[in-house]
């Protein structure tokens, strides 16, 4: 979209007058389009403010670098008679921008009729259009220069009464592209621009994806799928050493059968298979399947213990005679 769609002419004008060319005097190649900054009042009452020339000039420049010129026209035609589709020539062209001692000047590439009409007088003074936030009245860029004899603004230089207002833009659009509240609808345009790129970069590269980072379903679904084969035969492998080992130490007689699952739990643990097993490999013997020596001396039968209940020893950590005295204890 245009930017000077949203520009709708009031009354400006700015007075800088043209030195009258003569034998000696070629038509001005630079010459001054706004006041001196920060405050530029008009003839009819109305005032804008300009706190940063070099800023607007700045912003000028990026735009004539981008190929948008900014016209020198008659009586602002460019937005009067552009905007109702009727011819609206060019006297010149500004091509560069300056901002002097807070005023901004330009230098124009005058064609044969701006040349003219300023070479006879037929115009004397300057009119600059320009971009301004409406609340403020902050000048924000130069859109164009007009050739009028109805100046506006008290400085030597060529313009006229009317102006280009920047329409308010919705807050709600703002908001939602992510733009301070006194933005203008150049910087939604520029806004939306970058949005609809994005947008298309990211269909580009749904369309076309980066094999480098992407690889087919289907080759994706046999991978995850061989992936999880292999997770299973692991958990499967194992749970089988688990269990073999438990088994080994319940025959070696280090484990009672009865904490079987106990150790399966243990051993399912993380680590936990490997602190089994070094755990088993100094523990003592606690269940013996061999019976204990028989004897038909009295005294030796009382003096022995079982196998079991030598287990009971180790497991609580008793000394065997300790436990012959408390068993004896008992039995009295």
């Amino acid at each position: 979209m245009n930017a000077h769609a949203f520009l709708s002419p009031l009354p400006i004008a700015l007075n800088s007058e043209l030195a009258a060319p003569n034998d000696t005097t070629e038509v001005p190649e630079w010459i001054q389009i706004t006041p001196k900054a920060p405050r530029l009042e008009g003839m009819d009452g109305r005032i804008w403010t300009m706190a940063d020339p070099e800023a607007v000039v700045a912003t000028c420049r990026a735009n004539m670098a981008g190929g948008r010129l900014i016209p020198v026209d008659f009586e602002h035609a460019t937005h009067v008679k552009g905007a109702r589709g009727e011819r609206a020539d060019a006297a010149g062209w500004i091509r560069e921008m300056e901002a002097r001692d807070g005023a901004i000047w330009g230098r124009v590439e005058w064609n044969d009729s701006g040349r003219e009409a300023i070479a006879t007088r037929g115009y004397r003074f300057i009119s600059p259009g320009f971009d301004f936030h409406k609340l403020t009245g902050a000048v924000r860029r130069i859109v164009s220069a007009g050739l009028t004899n109805l100046p506006n603004f008290t400085m030597p230089a060529l313009n006229r009464e009317g102006e280009f207002e920047e329409t308010e833009m919705d807050a709600a659009v703002l908001q939602a592209l992510g733009l301070k509240p006194d933005a203008s609808a150049a910087d939604a345009v520029v806004a939306i621009t970058r949005l609809r790129t994005d947008a298309d970069t990211a269909l580009n590269r749904a369309a076309n994806p980066d094999p480098a980072q992407f690889v087919p379903r289907a080759d994706y679904e046999l991978a995850t799928n061989r992936v999880s084969e292999l997770e299973t035969e692991v958990k499967t492998h194992r749970e089988a050493e688990i269990e073999a080992a438990v088994d080994a130490a319940i025959e070696a007689g280090k484990v009672a059968p009865a904490s079987r699952e106990y150790h399966l739990a243990v051993c399912r643990a993380d680590g936990g298979l490997e602190t089994f097993r070094s755990f088993i490999g100094t523990a003592p013997v606690i269940v013996s399947d061999k019976p204990a020596p028989k004897t038909t001396d009295p005294k030796v039968q009382a003096d022995q213990l079982s196998s079991e209940e030598l287990a009971m020893c180790r497991a609580w950590g008793m000394a065997p005679d300790d436990f012959k005295a408390a068993r004896a204890a008992q039995e009295t």
